[in-house]
């Protein structure tokens, strides 16, 4: 049904009717990608899977039909072994360890929470070195008064 209205070349992502599954709502997309020989792949998965991570997935199974069947064979049979769908469904089980986009954008984020500790603990110590100083200078005008005070004590005495 989805690769019949998906011209050769083009990929489509096709929205289908929500499920209910143990009180939560399901909302699965069919990714499809028919190629310039005809051979179609789809790949049915939740809305929140991220729509270029499917797209490579099927262009990665795609290349290996392709490689390791003929396009005669593929379109005339109705049954096909493919015993490497099932390492392809185990490796893209987490979008983010499958696709190294996702992988390099989840380690900046990484990154930039870090980043951002960083900076809100930089400040605070900005923050604590400010009173240190104004502490410090309160000390040194304490100090001067004393100075004062004790010079001008020690002044009217003088020790013989």
């Amino acid at each position: 049904m989805f690769a019949e209205r998906t011209p050769k070349g083009v990929r489509q992502s096709i929205q289908k009717d929500s499920t209910y599954f143990q009180n939560y709502i399901l909302e699965n997309i069919g990714h499809v990608f028919t190629n310039l020989s005809g051979v179609s792949c789809v790949v049915i998965c939740d809305d929140d899977y991220p729509q270029r991570v499917a797209f490579g997935m099927i262009n990665q199974i795609l290349d290996e039909v392709v490689s390791k069947y003929s396009v005669e064979k593929l379109h005339s049979s109705t049954e096909i072994d493919m015993p490497f769908l099932e390492d392809y469904l185990k490796k893209y089980q987490n979008p983010a360890e499958a696709d190294s986009i996702m992988r390099v954008q989840k380690e900046l984020d990484e990154t930039k929470v870090i980043l951002h500790r960083t900076l809100e603990s930089l400040l605070e110590r900005g923050e604590k070195l400010d009173d240190l100083v104004a502490r410090s200078d309160q000390l040194g005008m304490h100090s001067k008064a004393f100075y004062k005070v004790s010079k001008k004590t020690n002044s009217c005495c003088i020790v013989q």
